[in-house]
């Protein structure tokens, strides 16, 4: 997260601070001061700071404008770290939510979905307000680690001098899909356990059909529950910055993709949108985030329904019947009478 900071310093968050909580004290450098510290442009104010700029990547820098000098908050202080990963990690996600889920419900997702018998009356709106509620306070809690990353506490490293070799920058993904695939498939088992389900995991379980929406619209303790895997893993593992973001963004891509209704393949290893559905359908199934291999371990592999992957069958309303009848029995059977959905369908009756 530190090359993701010191952009958003640069661009962004340097002035902001600069202009909210400008320097108390400011003394004029001397040319050759500046040139032997940060090679800044000549004859501005700047206070009396211990903080030098260094890059967070030796694969490119962004020299600091005055601004960066200008602050009572160096960009090294940790509240200043605090609140700029606080707003980083909450704007970034609603961000890469709103955009890939508006790109999926365009272009991927099935429309007649809508008239699925345990579709819920206005549910796109709804998965938006819960995703809303969840962002900021889930960002608060992801904060410690972001900020004992930026501070060096983690084993992410730059180069590939820095790591274990060339080798590994490639087995570092599948080492890092592997690991995070199994513990998320015991963190998501354990949600699903009666003390807790009610509580946490019960509002991603409202949506029966979910759109793509719906891959963010969670309880906060549950997102975060979830999110653990892909924090702990640089604390024990060796992971480059640069794999770490683009890893960090295809988690938030794939949670919207598994949730976008189009069953493209029927694989036996992948836990795509297929298996997926079928976890929101019949709720004790299907557990994993990326591949069946834990569900098949641990007895709780549910294959999709053939008809998903049939186009004259998969809305065909005689199917639509059989599935509403056992998600009624599901919902019955876990969550007992606190059934509060309201049904598209049910309200287009009673007009």
């Amino acid at each position: 997260m530190d090359i993701v900071l010191e952009i958003a310093d640069s661009f962004i968050l340097d002035p902001l601070y600069a202009m909210l909580l400008p320097a108390h004290t400011t003394s004029w450098v001397s040319n050759a001061t500046l040139s032997s510290m940060r090679q800044e442009p000549t004859g501005f104010a700047v206070p009396h700071a211990t903080w030098q700029y260094e890059p967070a990547t030796k694969y490119f820098s962004i020299e600091p404008s005055k601004y960066a000098y200008t602050s009572q908050w160096s960009r090294d202080d940790w509240r200043r770290q605090a609140l700029s990963l606080y707003l980083i990690t909450w704007l970034f996600g609603v961000v890469v939510y709103y955009v890939f889920a508006t790109a999926s419900y365009f272009f991927v997702f099935d429309k007649t979905t809508f008239n699925h018998p345990r579709y819920l009356k206005n549910q796109i709106k709804l998965e938006m307000r819960q995703a809303n509620v969840a962002f900021p306070i889930m960002a608060v809690m992801t904060l410690p680690w972001f900020i004992a990353e930026v501070r060096g506490y983690s084993k992410l490293y730059d180069s590939v001098e820095e790591g274990p070799g060339i080798w590994y920058n490639y087995m570092q993904f599948p080492m890092f899909l592997l690991f995070t695939d199994s513990l998320v498939y015991w963190i998501h088992r354990g949600l699903h356990h009666p003390s807790v389900y009610k509580y946490v995991h019960k509002p991603h379980h409202k949506w029966i059909m979910p759109t793509p929406f719906a891959s963010h619209a969670f309880h906060p303790l549950d997102g975060y529950a979830q999110s653990l895997p892909y924090h702990i893993y640089p604390f024990l593992f060796p992971l480059s910055k640069f794999a770490y973001v683009a890893l960090f963004v295809f988690v938030n891509i794939w949670t919207v993709l598994i949730h976008d209704g189009e069953y493209a393949h029927n694989s036996p290893i992948i836990n795509g949108a297929a298996c997926h559905t079928m976890h929101h359908l019949y709720f004790n199934y299907n557990y994993g985030q990326y591949t069946t291999l834990w569900d098949r371990l641990g007895g709780s592999y549910r294959k999709p329904n053939d008809e998903l992957f049939q186009k004259e069958l998969k809305m065909c309303q005689s199917e639509w019947k059989k599935q509403a009848q056992a998600v009624d029995e599901m919902v019955q059977q876990v969550e007992g009478d606190e059934n509060d959905r309201t049904y598209a369908s049910e309200s287009k009756k009673h007009l």
